[in-house]
């Protein structure tokens, strides 16, 4: 008997084992499609609902295609941004969710709760998130944005409310996000939770390509404009006591996302008030608690005819342009930028009527390069294929609601938030 009992309990523990090692989806998830043959990767954004964020997994297929998985929650509540009635893009950000490949996690702001929350993710089946540890406080309140450094293991966020803000975590495997030492600093900014805006909001965080300074963009109350807030990290990853303020070139206004312009030493930011902007770093220097303007030789504003708000830009390698997208008009507006750093608009892209494109990333499949862009009115996705420079074309339309409604999963086009993607 005795025996057979020892059998018994030995029986249990592979099969556990067994299945434990296989990709398998959050307890507390939602499954929203089987898989559809080969993934090479997944992309990511967030429900950012007030009763309960989750975030949407979808494969990317051998085609560039993509496939909605999973919806796990997220461990938080989402929030809206004030007026409650301002339609979407409830968090006036880019990067409410961000993904690493060489960390093989993801980390996500929870607004409405004021934490952060990190996930790690299986190559094997990249939709199948597992959290890391608990959610930990943003030290601040109404979080929009996250930046993961190049190694995946050092994350900061910025909160835009009334506490307003940085902090940053490192990332271990088994308690998730830890809080690192002297990197919780103000902005000092005048605002309320959640955030009003979108103008004298914060907007997005982001490392500089070597590591060496955090970025937050702070977009203005015109006619002042906004500004960069750059902090050095020091090698312990502890920030400066304060921050650099840089403002853009003349004529820019409301500097919003930020993508750093490769081998550069500078950044790509989108500008709600005209267009985009260009900022120099090497120009601006790194002397702390000073204010200066983007006025080097490569800094510049540019305009957009006809944009309405154009707030979020994402960077193509096989292209070699940036891509990005205006919620007003809804339409994606492909930038190339020489040596010098000189702009010029090369195409543009019209996508649905009042469909509010926002949010949007790029995934490498093959030689291909395809877009993806979370069009928020409209509850979909546009998947875009980055033939060449100038070549981006529509190859799917992904419909959100259909199969959110059918998982029993809340959605909402003013809440709906973020785009992260993540190849095996």
């Amino acid at each position: 008997m005795r025996l057979q009992l020892v059998s018994v309990i030995l029986s249990v523990v592979l099969t556990s084992s067994l299945v434990s090692a296989s990709p398998v989806p959050q307890p507390d998830s939602k499954t929203m499609s089987p898989a559809k043959g080969k993934s090479v990767g997944a992309a990511y954004f967030l429900t950012n609902e007030p009763n309960g964020n989750f975030v949407v997994a979808a494969d990317i297929g051998t085609d560039g295609k993509l496939n909605l998985r999973r919806a796990i929650d997220a461990g938080g509540l989402g929030a809206h941004g004030q007026p409650d009635n301002n339609g979407p893009d409830g968090l006036f950000s880019q990067g409410s969710i961000k993904a690493s490949k060489s960390g093989k996690v993801l980390v996500t702001v929870n607004p409405g709760s004021s934490t952060l929350s990190s996930f790690k993710i299986d190559p094997n089946d990249p939709t199948a998130l597992r959290m890391i540890g608990k959610p930990v406080s943003s030290d601040g309140q109404f979080p929009i944005s996250v930046a993961l450094n190049k190694d995946g293991n050092m994350a900061c966020a910025v909160n835009g409310g009334a506490i307003n803000g940085v902090s940053c975590y490192s990332i271990d495997q088994q308690k998730g996000l830890v809080p690192i030492q002297n990197t919780v600093r103000s902005l000092g900014l005048n605002q309320t939770t959640p955030a009003t805006g979108p103008a004298g909001s914060a907007s997005q965080v982001v490392f500089t390509e070597d590591g060496n300074r955090l970025v937050v963009s702070v977009k203005g109350v015109p006619p002042q404009p906004g500004f960069f807030a750059v902090w050095d990290v020091q090698a312990d990853g502890s920030l400066s006591e304060n921050f650099q303020s840089i403002a853009p070139a003349k004529g820019g206004l409301l500097p919003f996302s930020m993508t750093v312009i490769p081998g550069k030493n500078a950044i790509f930011a989108t500008d709600a008030g005209i267009g985009f902007d260009i900022f120099d770093l090497a120009a601006a220097g790194s002397s702390q608690g000073q204010n200066s303007t983007a006025t080097g030789d490569r800094s510049s504003s540019n305009a957009i005819d006809g944009q309405v708000a154009t707030c979020w830009s994402t960077f193509s390698p096989s292209t070699g342009n940036f891509y990005l997208t205006d919620i007003g008009t809804s339409t994606i507006t492909e930038v190339n930028l020489d040596d010098n750093l000189a702009a010029k608009i090369v195409k543009q892209y019209p996508q649905t009527q009042q469909s509010a494109t926002i949010d949007l990333d790029i995934a490498s499949v093959g030689s291909t390069d395809f877009l993806y862009v979370l069009a928020a009115n409209a509850t979909t996705i546009d998947v875009l294929s980055l033939d060449g420079p100038g070549q981006a074309n529509n190859v799917q339309k992904l419909d959100i609601s259909g199969p959110a409604r059918a998982a029993g999963l809340q959605i909402s086009g003013s809440n709906l938030q973020g785009m992260t993607v993540f190849l095996k």
